[in-house]
């Protein structure tokens, strides 16, 4: 008997893409003598995460079940083997490069983590649909909280760390993540992140656009993006200069934009310039919100609150059809917020659903590792999602996917040396299951002839 009949699909998808061969070429971690290759020792993790394991320790529970060792046709690492793979990733000399004067650092990437970031990059290049030549890139930090010893306190007074995450939003895919001490504000050198990101993308993506929030709001990253010709939209520091901007907008050009339960929010075109902004380089456009409590609201605070929106993109000519990125101060606004959708929806199942709120180590790097393992394993089942199962799971969160198809019990047989498989699911239900392990299967083959991840 088998209580994860479905979860098997998870380690499938990975092969479909060939990942361990990848595995095997970029993960520089060594392994014992007959041991556990590293590409299992991947897998085991991916399984655990998606199973809903959040400790390695778990891995015991996932071990238990003989009917799934049957299923996968080998045996699970132990718990220990899979902290020492997690431990390689780890490299404490490279705090010794920490300057004096810096209060917080991000220290360099190890090889092994590196290794672990061109396995992701494969993985994003061979889950994406060809088709897709726009890429979208929301880019935000989140907070874990952890009381380890070494664990640092944020800016909200939460002790843990705050990684950084890239989404191409078009493919549900995170493309790039970068592990950080708590006390590391968002703000500090966002670029490093967001370049790995945009250079994760395949080589057939022709349009690309960047959406961030306030800690985006970075001298170097803004040059980068205009250099580069990436749309983008950031949400910009409220600086007294640009306060004063917004004050001096005449009443009759704020738009109304959205009425909520507690606010009302208009836009206005603004006149700015950042003062070390460069005189030669094209003017950013600034689109500044009046954020204004309904009058019910007995405690708000007197007065309206002002925000503002920093693009590249520019406005529609007056009178003059509708030419490529532009966007109406409404428009540029609306597409902003859709940010809120699309990162957040990743945080929380990154952290709640999966295992990357709870880490397995006082390591730094083996933390790092076991949060981009988990990014892995969020795209390799926005793969299965898209590439194998049914349309109505599409939008599936995992929770989801456990309780429908990885938690689905079967009894094991074998009959003349095969091994079959008997669920209690409806016929309809196990027919999905089927139909989804050829599409898998079909997807290897179509993969044999797939480029090699870029560097």
């Amino acid at each position: 008997m088998t209580a994860h009949a479905g979860l098997p699909l998870v380690v499938e998808a990975a092969r479909a893409v060939r990942l361990e061969e990848v595995v095997e070429a970029e993960l520089p971690v060594a392994k014992r003598q007959r041991g556990f290759s590293a590409a299992e020792k991947l897998e085991a993790l991916i399984l655990l995460v998606a199973s809903g394991g959040d400790r390695v320790e778990d891995i015991r529970i996932l071990a238990e079940d003989t009917g799934l060792g049957r299923l996968l046709d080998r045996e699970l690492p132990s718990p220990d083997a899979l902290l020492d793979f997690l431990s390689a990733f780890d490299e404490p000399q490279v705090w010794a490069q920490r300057p004096r004067e810096e209060k917080s650092w991000v220290p360099p990437e190890s090889a092994p983590l590196q290794g672990l970031s061109a396995v992701n990059r494969a993985l994003v290049a061979r889950a994406a649909a060809r088709p897709t030549t726009t890429a979208t890139i929301d880019h935000d930090g989140t907070i874990l909280e952890a009381h380890k010893r070494d664990a640092l306190i944020a800016y909200e007074g939460t002790r843990g760390y705050q990684p950084l995450v890239a989404v191409w939003v078009e493919e549900d895919l995170i493309v790039a993540d970068e592990f950080r001490d708590g006390n590391v504000p968002g703000n500090k050198d966002p670029l490093t992140s967001v370049r790995r990101a945009f250079e994760a993308l395949p080589a057939w993506v022709e349009k690309r656009y960047f959406r961030g929030d306030s800690a985006d709001y970075y001298e170097p990253l803004l040059k980068y993006l205009v250099k580069e010709q990436i749309g983008f939209s950031i949400s910009a520091d409220m600086s007294p200069e640009l306060r004063a901007v917004c004050l001096a907008v005449p009443p009759e050009h704020w738009v109304e934009l959205a009425t909520r339960e507690r606010e009302v929010v208009h836009g206005a075109e603004v006149e700015f310039t950042p003062g070390d902004w460069p005189k030669a380089a094209s003017p950013l456009r600034y689109v500044g919100l009046r954020i204004t409590p309904l009058q019910r609201e007995l405690f708000a605070e007197r007065g309206p609150k002002y925000l503002a929106v920093v693009t590249n993109r520019p406005a529609p000519e007056e009178g003059a059809a509708r030419r490529g990125d532009a966007m109406s101060a409404a428009e540029l606004v609306r597409w902003h917020w859709e940010k809120a959708g699309t990162i957040e929806h990743v945080h929380r199942s990154m952290k709640d659903e999966l295992g990357a709120g709870v880490l397995p180590s006082q390591r730094f790097g083996a933390n790092a590792a076991w949060f981009r393992i988990n990014a892995i394993t969020y795209n390799l089942l926005t793969l299965l999602k898209r590439r194998a199962l049914p349309e109505r799971f599409r939008l599936a969160r995992p929770k989801r996917l456990r309780f429908e198809i990885f938690n689905m019990p079967a009894r094991l047989s074998v009959h003349q040396s095969q091994l079959s498989a008997t669920f209690s699911a409806s016929s309809a239900r196990t027919e999905e299951l089927v139909f989804a392990r050829q599409r898998l299967l079909a997807s290897r083959q179509d993969c044999s002839s797939a480029p090699a991840p870029p560097r």
